[in-house]
């Protein structure tokens, strides 16, 4: 993960938590409570004893979520208010990286990771399969329940419709009159990381080096903007341009192609906790038909999503304003990431920078 600046709407959903119904049958004998348990069922029983133990600790700590990121704003107060647990945020605009470095000082509950930082560090995580996790894609999970995907995005192209003609592909970016960012440098901010990435795809594939030789072109043109504030056209997630897009309304959001990059940020809990019950109430949350569909307000991908169309739960209005595509989704698997960043640290200052 890297610095995250995106705004969220503000729309108050009404669905309620998946997994859970109606109260315990009184009188029934449970076994003990178990706060580390891999699942709900085997440790807690109901929803509703791992609510009950979840208040019991009183408070959830998490890492590296601006409130203005995917909706995480309206997610925290929800949840908050919802259980009564004070959820403490530190460092919100804390990189994967630095949730990591930081862990054993700062104790967080919970993560919300790149993948590949997520499978780098998986022996920090406790195991937790979440009530939903049959609707998760196999790809987007570790089959031992130390992460998964909670929500994504694809790569779009953000542009100011008023200075450039609406893109068909990347390659119109080299036409004249363009003035072309990325959100960060690609080397330290996975967003750009990934817009590299996204120019290069052919086929379906993605190579480092026709993405570095892309923007390498890009520079040659004098297309290349020296901030995004400097841009008419910024190459970035689709939720952020999305959420640009509904508060500019000089701003649009194009996925051209027929093949595009997507990319999800992952879920785990700390396997030291403070609060290992609230830190398993939170992910119940965030991947209910509920906590899914308040992602999609920040204008992000839900990783049930196809499960949540399915059972005809997904907020139809909010995925209505996604940006429109019917490209098939490029996810790059974990060794690729690696060997793309490694060539990007050789080779991007002395081609593009």
């Amino acid at each position: 993960m890297t610095v995250r600046t995106s705004a969220a709407a503000a729309v108050i959903l009404t669905a309620t938590i998946a997994g859970c119904g109606a109260p315990a049958p009184q009188n029934v004998q449970f076994p003990p409570l178990n706060t580390q348990a891999a699942s709900m069922k085997e440790g807690f029983s109901t929803m509703e004893r791992l609510a009950e133990a979840a208040r019991k600790e009183g408070a959830l700590t998490v890492i590296a979520l601006p409130r203005d990121w995917v909706n995480y704003g309206e997610i925290i107060d929800t949840f908050s208010e919802e259980y009564g647990i004070k959820v403490h945020q530190l460092e919100p605009d804390a990189s994967s990286a630095r949730e990591i470095a930081a862990a054993a000082e700062l104790k967080p509950d919970v993560f919300d990771l790149s993948m590949d930082v997520a499978a780098a560090k998986s022996a920090l995580f406790a195991p937790y399969r979440v009530q939903g996790w049959q609707d998760i894609p196999d790809r987007l999970k570790d089959h031992r329940g130390l992460w998964y995907a909670g929500y994504g995005g694809y790569m779009s192209i953000g542009y100011d419709p008023s200075k450039v003609a609406a893109p068909a592909s990347f390659s119109d970016l080299l036409k004249p009159g363009h003035s072309v960012a990325l959100p960060g440098d690609p080397r330290e901010v996975s967003a750009a990381f990934n817009g590299v990435m996204a120019v290069s795809l052919r086929g379906g594939e993605a190579r480092a080096e026709r993405g570095v030789e892309f923007f390498h072109r890009l520079k040659g043109e004098g297309n290349l903007a020296p901030t995004p504030k400097a841009a008419s056209v910024l190459v970035d997630w689709d939720y952020h341009n999305a959420e640009r897009a509904a508060a500019d309304k000089a701003w649009r959001v194009a996925i051209p192609g027929d093949a595009v990059l997507g990319s999800y940020y992952v879920q785990a809990i700390n396997k030291q906790a403070p609060h290992p019950a609230a830190a398993r109430l939170w992910q119940e949350f965030l991947f209910s038909d509920r906590g899914q569909n308040l992602f999609l307000k920040g204008y992000a991908r839900p990783a049930r999503m196809e499960a949540l169309q399915m059972r005809g739960t997904l907020d139809q209005a909010l995925a209505a304003k996604l940006p429109a595509t019917s490209a098939k989704p490029v996810i790059l698997s974990i060794p690729e990431i690696d060997r793309a960043r490694a060539y990007l640290q050789r080779e991007w200052a002395r081609k593009v920078r």
